[in-house]
């Protein structure tokens, strides 16, 4: 079994908060949530290592089905997998993965590319590295002549020909499990704090050959979160691959760069999503409809058929089914309806269960309800049929002719009671 250690025990200070760093939410969902989510969709369950504000990291994860590790102490990396040891044992994991839950730009097709690369070697420790330009305090991969990786020096302790090159440790890594469950435990301490750094790792297996080392492409991929504004440019990259996707797969954003789509939101083939729209949760947006600018969706189910619109202020609820139908500025369908070839006027309320019966086996019919007028419950318009402004209907009726302004309108047998 394929399993991914995923780092979630640090506090992560330069957040400068009170919630634990991993549990920053980007897009809808926690931080830490997001490796999980593409150590899954690359094919491997879940540890996750905890420490600072356990108890929340485990609520947070608690519908993904991980198990968890606790590293009480923080020191290292190393350490961090030594404390999650015993629970990879237990899932008889055959290869490991390594990461972190700060970085949640990894791809799965990357992660896949990693196994695949590790096994083909038959490596027993495969790092991930990247190229960059300006490397700073990141630590350097070291190779041989011939291209084979010897080593990862940290920064602070590189000579400076080592400072010279410019692939870098991103962190993450893959490891045979027999492999690290032999020789992790004898990892040495380093000063000054006495941490285990897994980077070791690479050195100890290249002294049998079996260390190896995987460029990734697109290095972005690596940036881990440490700041606010790290979260902020994780979000923009994250949300931009989101709207590629849904673009690629027949979605129109009219401002692709000015929309909010979390991860969860579900979108068909030709909708249009104008500027400034924001849409979380549980949104589902079915085939051909348009979400008019700096609308917020949230949890909602759009199927508006065509000729339909929506003023300002409106509310379209539950189980309301719209049909070349305007529906006026402040005005509620809240539930169990059906409005079609209607013109509601603003501030109507049109009742659960409403049903304007716009046809009567050969042609189409109008209904046109007025300002502020209120439709009760289960009420059936029978068009061609007006309500006029400030109008009431009596729930239960059905209405067969027009009710004028400001009138009550109601059709409805006595009530009788036979013992």
């Amino acid at each position: 079994m394929d399993i991914a250690v995923i780092l979630a025990a640090g506090m992560g200070t330069r957040m400068k908060s009170s919630l634990i760093k991993v549990l920053h939410p980007i897009l809808g969902k926690p931080m830490v949530q997001w490796s999980v989510d593409t150590a899954k969709q690359a094919g491997f369950d879940s540890v996750v290592v905890v420490g600072n504000q356990e108890d929340a990291v485990r609520t947070a994860l608690s519908d993904s089905q991980v198990s968890f590790a606790r590293q009480e102490i923080p020191k290292g990396t190393g350490h961090a997998v030594q404390c999650a040891l015993e629970e990879l044992k237990e899932l008889k994991a055959e290869r490991v993965l390594v990461f972190f839950g700060d970085t949640p730009l990894f791809r799965a097709t990357t992660l896949q590319e990693l196994k695949a690369f590790h096994v083909s070697n038959s490596f027993d420790v495969t790092f991930v590295t990247a190229e960059i330009s300006s490397p700073g305090s990141y630590g350097r991969l070291i190779r041989d002549d011939k291209g084979k990786a010897l080593k990862i020096v940290e920064a602070a302790n590189a000579t400076p020909e080592e400072l010279a090159v410019c692939e870098i440790n991103t962190g993450a890594a893959m490891f045979e499990m027999d492999w690290l469950a032999k020789h992790l435990p004898e990892f040495q301490t380093h000063p000054p704090n006495d941490e285990v750094y897994l980077t070791d790792a690479l050195e100890i297996a290249a002294e049998t050959g079996t260390a190896g080392a995987m460029i990734i492409s697109d290095p972005r991929e690596a940036d881990g979160v440490n700041t606010r504004v790290d979260l902020s440019k994780a979000t923009k990259v994250l949300q931009e691959r989101i709207v590629d996707d849904l673009m690629l797969q027949g979605v129109t954003f009219l401002d692709p760069e000015s929309v909010t789509v979390e991860p969860s939101v579900q979108i068909s083939q030709d909708c249009i999503v104008d500027r400034g729209v924001v849409l979380r949760g549980k949104t589902v947006l079915e085939k051909n409809v348009y979400i008019d600018a700096y609308s917020i969706l949230e949890d909602t189910i759009a199927r508006l058929r065509e000729g339909t619109k929506i003023g300002n202020r409106a509310k379209v609820g539950n189980f309301v089914e719209m049909k070349k139908t305007s529906l006026g500025d402040g005005a509620k369908a809240s539930h169990l309806t059906y409005l079609g070839d209607a013109t509601i006027g603003e501030n109507a309320n049109i009742g659960a269960g409403t049903i304007t019966c716009n046809y009567d086996g050969f042609n189409k019919h109008q209904t046109h309800i007025g300002v502020g007028a209120f439709v009760g419950s289960n009420t059936a318009l029978v068009a061609p049929v007006t309500i006029g402004d400030g109008a009431l209907i009596g729930a239960g009726s059905t209405i067969t002719q027009d009710v004028e302004k400001d009138a009550i309108g109601f059709t409805r047998s006595e009530q009788q009671s036979i013992e």
